[in-house]
Parts: structure tokens; C-alpha cells; sequence
């Protein structure tokens, strides 16, 4: 086609141009060094280019497919990151905060030119080779008339760039999503030869040992094996739109979020969905700082290579995040999901599958970073409100389902392979077992009026937590019995609290969130909203509560509970217990191992008016409070976008206690053990 043409012609154009900077001087001589840097970086890319384009490249041994993928990447790893300009706090030593926040950003947006090449995404390139550029150009402008840089005219550029890609850029978070065109990753996953490994460095995303280790450990285990888990994992699919009363007939296509290395688990996977009659979508994680990749992205993904990279450049868009940015922003966002709106509107939910083990991040908050303003931060709340609204009109959320699980990785440690078996036999426990114990303790919560909660051992929570009032017991109750459907492994009863009564202090010495550290973790709950909060991780209160405020908050100045749930999963916690893996959990098994409540929206969220039933036959109606009931009149005010679980482990739970209206005590936890006639079997890992 005539447009591809012109696009290969301009990224041609344009990597000719940056091939003369390096010697070439025509900046001030303090922006010499960061020019000629980054050309270095994208020259190399363009013989990457070349490479993936050649004849040779489908027989190129793994030697030579490492050597240049990784290479690619090495500007960004770790042991050089804290003299890199992709490093704000470097370049802003280097050239003043505004500019160098400006160009640490640029030189971050051109690292994803590294999968874009891989993808052969030709416009994605060329827009940005084509910033950097007029970038470059507005420093030889300013050279040759003996000023300074103009700040103002910089961030124009940053703007313009930001402002008139927006279709473009949502076409990466939305359109991609939902594109049936057979893709790279696709091509690998269904097609490639997993005996070996070099197809690993195909994907054009940086690869660890932990890629590598697990694909070879997969190729160890026989085909029932790895069937086995193929089969949990889609099961667990489909009965999400069992228990929940949805037609998973309507239903075309299904998105699958997995780890790269898991291949041959994956590929079985795939053809399980197709015999459902569901299609489903390979897509890349979003690959670019402005579009929002961080280390949870969905997608096909690997091991993040340096997470306090992707930390610093969380809210770069703070350089040019107005208004009319916004506007603009949404109306891209919205045209984004018309050009998709028929897989959309068939489209069932995702299919994740995520990894735990990682060494915890705890991140260094730099106030070289760009930071959202107080307006911005108002600002980003409308958007992503706005955006919800948008994705719930074109993928009816009272429709679509999901399904999660989580495998260990190499980086947990030298007992990987029994922590990897141990977590096979963990997301197979008996369906019917925990089901039956979790409906002793639903009969006896929903004999309550509220639930107390206080920690031991250290832990300070002392939290009481308001339930929804049931009109006819005989036939409702609070707490959905959920066993491993859509959240593998078993087991937890969960529950939207009422606000008004819900208060107290949750407390937690130590948790893992979203890949996040928080040490001796605090939040008081007045009248169930979030009233104050803090953490032990760095040197000042400020600096805590913005960490808190940022990733649990999402931005906004208060939220609610949404959630109030007892894990039931004494399995994991001993697992956890016996490799000393606490700390590396995903937080899909670290709530099954203790009370948790996620700060947020409800579970129910855009799905209050769906009716659901326990397999007792009763109808679950605590499905929203008192913020969420909004829904009805005004969307808007009703939902946060953000659902974050924080759990109390059993050896810091002192008791958990359902009291009745009239002050009848039931406890239901003591000391961390399960105290109630008939839950016994729940004590046995914890006491062995």
C-alpha cells in the first residue's frame, strides 16, 4: 500500500538524519552527550531493524537473537540505570528539572521503539523517531541563536506529539486488544519450536533467566501434565460464566494474558478455548511509557527488567496533562473502541495467568520525577471515570467473566521446582470441600449485624465492619461462596460491606501490592471511607502518604471499602510458610490466606443489577454500599476504578468474631485458627 510506503520512507528518512548526530555538535555542548546517546541507542535498533527484515533471520541461532534483543535493552537495565538519562534524577543533574524531566521522558518513549520493531508496528516508529528529531532540531535552533532552550516551546513539541497521537496510542491499549490479525506473539506461541529456547528472543520483549528457566522446566513435565494445568486454567473460565448465570454462548472471543516461557501450557490452553467456540486474542502488553506500561500490564509479558525505570516514569504525563488533553483523550478513546466495537461487544473477559516469586520492589521515591499536580491528579480521576463509562458501554460488564491463576518463577528460589508442584496440587484442591466449610462460616455471618477484627501479634487492626441487613434470611445472604472458578486457587467468602458503621484502623506489618512493598501499612476507615493513612517505607510522612495515596488511592483523595472477605486457603499459607515465600505472592493466593478487604470498588462493580446465587440456591444481595448505589443516577460519582486486596495473615489474627443485633458473639477465628464446628480440616496445614 501507497501509506505503508510513505511510513517506511519516513522511518528511513529519519534514521538517516540521526545516523549524522554523533559527531555532529550542533547543540550546546551540555545536550551533546544526550543527543549523541540516544542516536547510539537508535542506530543500534536500526541494525536490529535490518536484521529482523533480512532473509537470515528465521535461521539465526540463539546466540545471535539474544545477543541482539538484549542488547537493545541494556540502556535501561539496572547496573547502569543510575547514570543514564533515562534516569530522571540524573538528567535533571544534568540539565535543570523542567528539561531534563522533558528528555529523560523522550529517551524512555524511544525504548519501545524495541518491541515496535519486533511487531513491525511502522508508524509507531516513525512518530517517534520523528519527536526525537524535532526535539534535536529545536536545540539547534536555539544554539545558533545563542539562547538558551525554551522550555515552553519543548513541552509544545511533547504536547503536540502526546495530543495528536492519541488515535494512534489508544489504538496500542485498545485496538491491539482486540485485533483477530494473526500478530508475532501469536505466530510464537502457536507456531514456534518449544524443545528449544531461542524462540524466546523473538518476542522482542527483554528476557531473564526466568523465561528461559521456566521454558525449559516446562519441557521436563509430561503432556498429561501440562494438559492438566491447561484444563484448571480454562475450566476455570467457563465456570465463571456458570456460577454467575451468564451465557458464555454469546461470547466470540476471550483475551489471554500469560507469562512468556509458559508456551506449552499456553498453546494447549488456546485450543481448549477453541473448542469452547471462543477465539481467542494473543496481544502484546502495552510496550510505551505514555501508554502505561508498568510491571502488572496485561498481554503477553516477561519478567519487568528494571521496575524502578517504569516507577519513575509513572507520571510523566504530567508535562503536558490539561484539559483539552483530557477531551481530547477520551474522544480518542471512544473512536478507539467504535473501530473494535463488534469484538468488543462479543468478547467473554481475559484468561490471566500471572507469576509470582519476584525479589519484592520496595521503590525509591524521587522528587526529581515528574509528579501529577492536585488539579492533574483531579484530572486523571475524570479520565479514568470517563473511561470506564466508555469501555462499560461497548463491553457490557453484567456479560463478560474471567479467570486468573498464578504459577512460580526460577527467581523464587533453589526450591522452585517443589513450589511449582506444590502450587499445581494447590490450585487443584478439592471444588467441593471448601465449598461446603465456606458455607459454615457464610450461615454464621449472616447471622450478624457487624464483624469485629483485631490483630495479634504486632499487628494493630481493630477494625469493625458494617453488613448489609437481610430481609429474608431463609432465602439471601451477604457473602458469596467463591471456590476456583474465576479466582484459582480456593477458597474465600467475600462480601460489599455497608459503609455507614464500618470503622476502625486495618493494619499490616508487612504486604505486597500490584509489585509493590508497603511496610507497617496503616488506613483508618470513618463511616467505611478512608480517613487517613501512612507507611514505614521512607523518611518522611509526605513522602508515604503519597506513595499510598498514588497506588492504592489511585489519585483520589478518599475511597471506601469495597470489600470484605475471609481467605480460607491454610494450604497456601502453609506453603508460604514452609519456603518462606510470604512476601512473593501474588495477591490472587496471598488473600486466600487470611481476612482481606480491598479499598475500592466493590466486587460487583458495573454488575449490581446481574443476579447471583451460592449453590445453596441463596441470592447474594450485598452488591453495593452506599457510594457504588450512585450507579443508578449518576455513574460517575459511584465508582473509583481501583480494587486493592490487603490481607492479615493468620499468625497475626487475634480474633474474627460475627456479632449478632442483639450482641450474641459468634467467633469464627481466634488466634489464628478457624474455631467453628466442622472447619477442622482448615486447621490441619496450619497445625502440621
Amino acid at each position: 500500500m501507497e501509506q505503508d510506503r510513505l511510513i517506511l520512507d519516513r522511518i528511513k528518512d529519519a534514521y538517516e538524519r540521526i545516523s549524522f548526530i554523533e559527531g555532529e555538535k550542533e547543540v550546546d555542548e551540555t545536550y551533546i552527550d544526550y543527543f549523541e546517546t540516544v542516536a547510539k541507542f537508535l542506530t543500534k535498533v536500526k541494525d536490529a531493524s535490518i536484521f529482523i527484515n533480512s532473509t537470515t533471520y528465521d535461521k539465526a541461532d540463539e546466540a545471535e537473537l539474544k545477543a541482539t534483543l538484549m542488547g537493545l535493552y541494556e540502556p535501561a537495565m539496572p547496573d547502569v540505570y543510575d547514570t543514564s538519562y533515562l534516569n530522571p534524577k540524573y538528567a535533571t543533574e544534568k540539565f535543570g528539572t523542567d528539561i531534563g524531566r522533558l528528555l529523560s521522558f523522550v529517551y524512555a518513549e524511544l525504548i519501545s521503539i524495541i518491541p515496535y520493531t519486533y511487531d513491525h508496528r511502522n508508524e509507531d516508529i516513525a512518530v517517534r523517531l520523528e519527536l526525537f528529531l524535532e526535539l534535536y532540531t529545536a536545540f539547534i535552533c536555539a544554539k545558533q541563536e545563542n539562547e538558551r532552550p525554551d522550555y515552553n516551546a519543548l513541552k509544545g513539541i511533547v504536547y503536540s506529539f502526546a495530543f495528536d497521537y492519541q488515535d494512534l496510542l489508544l489504538d496500542e491499549i485498545i485496538g491491539l486488544k482486540f485485533d483477530t490479525f494473526h500478530s508475532v506473539g501469536e505466530s510464537i506461541l502457536m507456531e514456534a519450536n518449544l524443545n528449544e529456547t531461542d524462540y524466546l528472543y523473538r518476542y522482542g520483549e527483554y528476557i531473564s533467566d526466568n523465561e528461559v528457566e521456566i521454558s525449559r522446566f516446562i519441557a521436563t513435565l509430561t503432556e498429561e501434565e501440562t494438559q492438566r494445568i491447561a484444563d484448571v486454567y480454562t475450566e476455570g473460565y467457563r465456570k465463571g460464566f456458570e456460577v454467575t448465570g451468564k451465557d458464555i454462548s454469546i461470547k466470540e472471543y476471550v483475551q489471554i494474558y500469560y507469562p512468556i516461557g509458559f508456551e506449552r501450557i499456553i498453546r494447549k490452553a488456546v485450543n481448549n478455548f477453541k473448542e469452547m467456540g471462543l477465539n481467542p486474542l494473543i496481544f502484546r502488553c502495552p510496550s510505551s511509557v505514555i501508554c502505561g506500561r508498568d510491571a502488572e500490564s496485561p498481554g503477553f509479558i516477561s519478567t519487568c527488567y528494571n521496575k524502578q525505570f517504569f516507577f519513575d516514569h509513572e507520571e510523566d504525563a504530567a508535562i503536558w496533562y490539561d484539559k483539552a488533553y483530557v477531551a481530547r483523550r477520551v474522544e480518542a478513546y471512544k473512536n478507539a473502541y467504535e473501530k473494535v466495537k463488534y469484538q468488543a461487544n462479543h468478547y467473554g473477559g481475559p484468561a490471566v495467568m500471572e507469576i509470582f516469586g519476584q525479589v519484592p520492589f520496595a521503590p525509591e521515591i524521587k522528587e526529581e520525577c515528574c509528579h501529577f499536580s492536585e488539579d492533574q491528579q483531579r484530572l486523571l480521576v475524570e479520565f479514568r471515570t470517563k473511561a470506564t463509562q466508555i469501555t462499560q458501554e461497548y463491553v457490557p460488564g453484567n456479560e463478560r467473566s474471567f479467570t486468573i491463576i498464578s504459577f512460580p518463577v526460577p527467581e523464587i528460589g533453589d526450591k522452585f521446582k517443589e513450589i511449582f508442584a506444590e502450587t499445581v496440587k494447590l490450585n487443584t484442591l478439592d471444588y467441593e470441600l471448601y465449598r461446603d466449610m465456606q458455607q459454615i462460616i457464610i450461615d454464621t455471618l449472616d447471622k450478624a449485624d457487624h464483624v469485629e477484627v483485631k490483630g495479634m501479634n504486632g499487628n494493630r487492626t481493630d477494625l469493625t465492619v458494617a453488613l448489609h441487613e437481610l430481609k429474608n434470611p431463609s432465602e439471601e445472604t451477604n457473602f458469596e461462596n467463591c471456590v476456583a472458578d474465576v479466582n484459582i486457587p480456593v477458597g474465600e467468602v467475600f462480601t460489599s460491606p455497608r459503609l455507614k458503621g464500618t470503622n476502625g484502623v486495618l493494619h499490616v506489618t508487612k504486604v505486597f501490592l500490584a509489585g509493590l512493598l508497603y511496610k507497617d501499612l496503616s488506613i483508618e476507615l470513618k463511616d467505611g471511607m478512608i480517613a487517613d493513612y501512612n507507611c514505614a517505607n521512607f523518611d518522611t510522612d509526605e513522602k508515604n502518604k503519597k506513595y499510598i495515596k498514588d497506588n492504592i488511592l489511585a489519585h483520589h483523595d478518599t475511597i471506601p471499602i469495597g470489600e470484605f472477605a475471609i481467605g480460607t486457603n491454610t494450604v497456601a499459607y502453609k506453603m508460604a510458610e514452609k519456603f518462606d515465600i510470604a512476601d512473593r505472592l501474588t495477591i490472587l493466593i496471598a488473600e486466600k490466606t487470611g481476612p482481606h478487604f480491598a479499598m475500592g470498588d466493590t466486587c460487583y462493580s458495573h454488575e449490581e443489577e446481574v443476579v447471583s446465587y451460592n449453590p445453596d440456591g441463596k441470592r447474594i444481595i450485598a452488591k453495593s454500599n452506599e457510594v457504588s448505589e450512585q450507579y443508578k443516577t449518576d455513574p460517575s460519582k459511584a465508582y473509583f476504578g481501583c480494587h486493592t486486596d490487603i490481607t492479615i495473615p493468620y499468625d497475626e489474627l487475634g480474633s474474627l468474631t460475627a456479632v449478632a443485633k442483639d450482641g450474641t458473639r459468634y467467633d469464627i477465628i481466634r488466634e489464628g485458627r478457624f474455631v467453628l464446628p466442622g472447619l477442622e480440616e482448615l486447621n490441619k496445614p496450619l497445625e502440621a
